[in-house]
C-alpha cells in the first residue's frame, strides 16, 4: 500500500505527463501502480482528478487546482530533509562528550579547540567526571575512558595502554628514604585516593595481581590533581597514572619508584553508543579523539 507522501508524487508527475503510461515510466513504476495510486487519491478527496482516454489523459480543472498544493506539500518534505543532506559533509551541531577530569581537561579539550577552529559550526558539550557517566541515560554521544568498557552497547576503541606509577618527592625520600619492595613502602607514608562512585579508597595494584590498601594515609582525597599536588609537597608517596604526573617528573618534583613492580598498563578507550546512523559531527570528533589522545597521553 501506497502512503500519501508516495501517492502525491505519483499525482505530480502524472499531472505533467501525457499518459499514465508515461507518468509510471518517468517514476520507473508500472503503469497500474499510478492508475492504484491516482484512484485511491480521487478517493480521498472525493473528487475527479483526471479525465481518461485510451490515448492520453485530461487533467480536470479540480486537478489542476490541486497541482499547486501537492507541490508545497511535496517541497515542505523536501525543505524538511533538505539541509541535513546537504551538510552531510560538515561537523555542525553540539556533540556531547565525557571524560575524567585531568585527562578531559589537559587532553581531550585541546583536541576539540582544535576542531572547532576547522568546523566553525562545531559546539562541544564536555562533561568532566571522574565517575563512569551513564553515558545511554544522559544521551552522551561520545566517552573517553581509562579501564574496561563492559557494555556491549558501546563501540569502543582501544586507543593505547595507560602506564601506572608509584611517585614520591626527592624532599621525602631524603626524609625517609626510597622504598625498594612493598613490605617496606607499607610503612612508609603514602597518601590515598577516594573511589567517588563508592566512596570507599581505591586500592593500590602491582604486578601478578597484588594489592596494597593503605591503612593509615597521610592525605586522602577524591581529587587525583591534589593527591599529585601532595605527593609533590612530598606529604606522602603516591600511585598515579603515569600522564597524571608527566609533567612532574619531567621537571623533578617527582621520581618513578618500584619499576619492576608496576602492575599491567590499564587501557584508554573512545567509545560511543551504538544508535544506528552516526551523525558527521559525532564522526568527526570520534575519529579526531581516536587520532589524537592515543598519540597525546602516550607520549607528548
Amino acid at each position: 500500500m501506497l502512503n500519501r507522501l508516495e501517492i502525491l508524487k505519483i499525482f505530480a508527475v502524472t499531472a505533467a505527463s501525457p499518459t499514465f503510461r508515461e507518468a509510471a515510466k518517468r517514476l520507473g513504476v508500472s503503469p497500474q501502480v499510478v492508475t492504484r495510486a491516482i484512484r485511491e487519491l480521487e478517493q480521498t478527496l472525493g473528487e475527479t482528478l483526471f479525465h481518461r482516454s485510451t490515448r492520453r489523459i485530461q487533467i480536470t480543472t479540480f486537478g489542476q487546482s490541486f497541482v499547486p498544493k501537492a507541490q508545497d506539500a511535496l517541497a515542505a518534505v523536501d525543505d524538511l530533509f533538505g539541509p541535513a543532506a546537504s551538510r552531510t559533509d560538515e561537523a555542525v551541531g553540539t556533540v556531547r562528550i565525557t571524560a575524567p577530569s585531568v585527562l578531559g581537561r589537559r587532553f581531550v579539550q585541546p583536541v576539540l579547540l582544535d576542531l572547532m577552529t576547522r568546523h566553525p559550526g562545531l559546539v562541544p558539550d564536555l562533561r568532566l567526571s571522574d565517575s563512569p557517566s551513564p553515558v545511554v541515560d544522559e544521551q552522551i554521544d561520545i566517552g573517553v575512558r581509562a579501564g574496561a568498557i563492559g557494555d556491549n552497547r558501546f563501540i569502543a576503541r582501544m586507543i593505547g595502554p595507560l602506564p601506572v606509577w608509584v611517585v614520591g618527592a626527592p624532599s621525602l625520600i631524603g626524609r625517609v628514604g626510597e622504598p625498594t619492595h612493598l613490605k617496606e613502602l607499607e610503612t612508609m607514608p603514602v597518601t590515598s585516593l577516594i573511589d567517588r562512585s563508592t566512596g570507599r579508597p581505591w586500592p593500590w595494584m602491582f604486578r601478578d595481581e597484588r594489592q596494597f590498601q593503605p591503612s593509615s594515609p597521610v592525605f586522602v582525597t577524591d581529587d587525583t590533581e591534589a593527591e599529585i599536588a601532595a605527593a609533590c609537597a612530598g606529604l606522602g608517596f603516591s600511585q598515579c597514572t603515569e600522564y597524571l604526573v608527566r609533567p612532574c617528573i619531567a621537571d623533578g618534583r617527582l621520581v618513578r619508584l618500584l619499576p619492576r613492580l608496576e602492575p599491567s598498563p590499564w587501557k584508554l578507550y573512545v567509545y560511543r553508543p551504538q544508535r544506528g546512523p552516526v551523525p558527521t559531527r559525532i564522526r568527526v570528533v570520534y575519529d579526531e579523539l581516536v587520532a589524537k589522545l592515543g598519540q597525546a597521553t602516550l607520549r607528548d
